[in-house]
């Protein structure tokens, strides 16, 4: 799977469920929330005071992609 901005934080988790832990170490506890799920990454990351690229740089990190 190709992790970018306009990833959903539900088909991250469809795709990759062990990508639940990595967000919720970063803070982002609201990931189960239905309303999340159609969340991208980068609207996750605006709510959360993050800077986009640096989650997705540190996911990938995390996940080995």
């Amino acid at each position: 799977m190709r992790i970018n901005k306009n990833t959903t934080i539900g088909a991250l988790l469809e795709a990759i469920p062990e990508a639940a832990d990595i967000l919720t170490n970063m803070g982002m506890h609201c990931i189960g929330c239905p309303s999340a799920r159609m969340e991208t990454l980068e609207q996750a990351a605006e709510v959360h005071g993050m800077d986009a690229d640096d989650l997705i740089e540190d996911l990938k990190g995390f996940l080995g992609a």
